[in-house]
């Protein structure tokens, strides 16, 4: 079965989605879109690094996202302000990722498979990668989700209930690592942040729990994920971005049901 590479795609895209998704609420209620961005760019100078030295792609976006994010959380309120280290950490990266790839010399590479991803190229092992993935964050979400939303909330709150707001921030970073690395293959490094953000805005807009925002961002992710790659498969249109396309629409959807069911001044 899995010889088809529509299934190993749409199994791929799935798995992507499931694990970005309910990670994305949490990015979207601590607004740190941006930092998610900076660790995105950061993998591809992962991705350089793992062909220059030529050892697993996987291994070196992980790592590198891992050192990036782990960089920004630690000097997070010092001297620089934020906005302006994740700046100055991702474009940094991706650039220097990007000069790295040039000198590489003998191998052939697609700088657009990493960039928006290349989904129909989905192997066993990146299923395997990629569904192990998924299975980690989703386990660390569903274990530590009321100190990440007390946290969230309240860093103040969870540290009087006994929570340690850097642990929980530290999971949100290494399960932000992780869902860049699992995602390149399928939306790219470019587009990775979209499906981590999207599916969770457009469910914040509809729900009236966390709970069932982590829910509804999920099903949104999983949808879109089918959605976008039945339309790249129909319209002969890049895999990635028609993911995303979905997801964009999605969200689109989910604003006109807010504003017909609560009006304009509730939204």
């Amino acid at each position: 079965m899995l010889d088809d590479f529509m299934i190993r795609a749409s199994l791929g895209g799935i798995g992507v989605a499931l694990a970005a998704a309910p990670l994305g609420c949490f990015i979207v209620w601590r607004r740190m879109a941006y930092f998610g961005e900076a660790t995105a760019h950061a993998a591809l100078l992962g991705i350089a690094l793992s062909l220059t030295f030529e050892f697993s792609v996987f291994l070196g976006a992980i790592l590198v996202a891992l050192l990036m994010a782990s960089l920004v959380t630690l000097y997070e309120g010092r001297s620089l302000f934020l906005d302006t280290l994740l700046g100055v950490a991702g474009h940094s990266a991706i650039a220097a990722g990007l000069v790295i790839v040039s000198f590489i010399s003998g191998i052939r590479i697609d700088l657009m498979a990493y960039l928006i991803g290349d989904i129909l190229a989905v192997s066993r092992l990146d299923l395997l990668l990629i569904w192990a993935g998924a299975g980690i964050i989703l386990s660390l979400i569903i274990w530590r989700w009321s100190p990440l939303l007390l946290v969230t909330l309240n860093e103040d709150l969870a540290a009087a209930n006994g929570f340690n707001p850097k642990k929980e921030s530290f999971i949100l970073t290494v399960s932000l690592a992780i869902v860049v690395a699992v995602g390149i293959k399928v939306v790219g490094v470019l587009l990775i942040i979209a499906m981590l953000i999207i599916p969770a805005a457009s469910a914040r807009t509809i729900s009236s729990t966390p709970e069932f925002m982590g829910i509804a961002a999920s099903l949104i992710g999983v949808s879109s994920a089918i959605l976008g790659l039945n339309a790249a498969y129909i319209f002969d249109t890049p895999t990635g971005p028609s993911i995303v396309c979905v997801a964009s629409m999605f969200f689109l959807i989910s604003i006109l049901i807010r504003v017909f069911f609560y009006g304009r001044n509730n939204f």
